[in-house]
């Protein structure tokens, strides 16, 4: 029987907010929120076999032995439509110019967003968001796609059904993301608007930098006046020595 579910999420207040959508459909269950992998090493055996894990904008990886000992299986809501499996989907998608994006539910497997997907919501990308935008535009459908599925997650014990949607061959990592920072020298100067224009806000602690005659340039955010939010315009900053762009401008580092 349905007893318990883990919500794995960043935050206790997303954790609470997400927990009321299901307690809402199903008052019996418990919920139990977890924030770290140690989290999860803590759940005992029979609370697993009773329980199902729910995975919301969570950058921690769920090992297969908690998967396997789920007795009623792990979901995963991925900030990111199928064609954008993996780490940072939002950048990858502006860097690419791609004109639809979205959220997916999916059925959580050992290999991270490979699981059969349940259910995606969709949009068309507007012209010129910024990477904030289109995350916070992605995060809005991903808390309706949860909405939609929450009555299913609370009280359905069989797998949810799957649709046939196949994941993107490209699967993004921290690597890939580091790569795409690492600026040559002779990079175009539309690549250059390109690249920072998609990675420039500092993700995970990581940078445009380029390396010219042995000092690491680095980028950092140019202050702008404040204006009203507005997610159909990307920022408004320059890169020293090129004019105006939509990019941070570079600090120096030496080595």
């Amino acid at each position: 029987m349905l007893r318990t579910i883990f919500i794995l999420a960043p935050g206790a207040q997303q954790q609470f907010a997400l927990a009321a959508l299901l307690r809402a459909h199903n008052p019996d269950l418990s919920f139990v929120p977890i924030s770290s992998a140690e989290d999860l090493a803590a759940i005992e055996g029979p609370a697993l076999r009773d329980g199902r894990l729910i995975s919301f904008a969570s950058g921690t990886i769920v090992p297969a032995a908690v998967l396997d000992r789920l007795g009623y299986g792990a979901y995963n809501f991925h900030p990111g439509p199928a064609a954008y499996p993996g780490w940072a989907p939002a950048h990858f998608a502006l860097y690419d110019r791609a004109r639809t994006f979205g959220a997916t539910a999916h059925l959580m497997i050992e290999r991270v967003d490979a699981g059969p997907i349940i259910d995606t919501e969709m949009f068309i990308v507007p012209h010129n968001i910024s990477v904030r935008g289109l995350e916070q535009m992605t995060y809005v459908r991903m808390a309706y796609l949860f909405w939609r599925l929450a009555r299913k997650l609370a009280t359905q014990t069989e797998p949810l059904q799957t649709l046939p949607i196949k994941w993107g061959e490209r699967r993004s990592t921290k690597r890939l993301y580091a790569s795409m920072c690492d600026i040559p020298a002779e990079i175009t100067k539309a690549e250059l608007a390109r690249r920072i224009a998609a990675f420039h806000d500092d993700f995970r602690g990581i940078v445009p930098t380029v390396m010219l005659h042995g000092v690491r340039f680095q980028a950092v955010p140019t202050p702008v006046a404040s204006e009203p939010e507005n997610h159909s315009s990307a920022p408004r900053e320059t890169v020293e020595g090129l004019g105006p762009l939509t990019a941070p401008c570079l600090s120096r580092k030496r080595l």
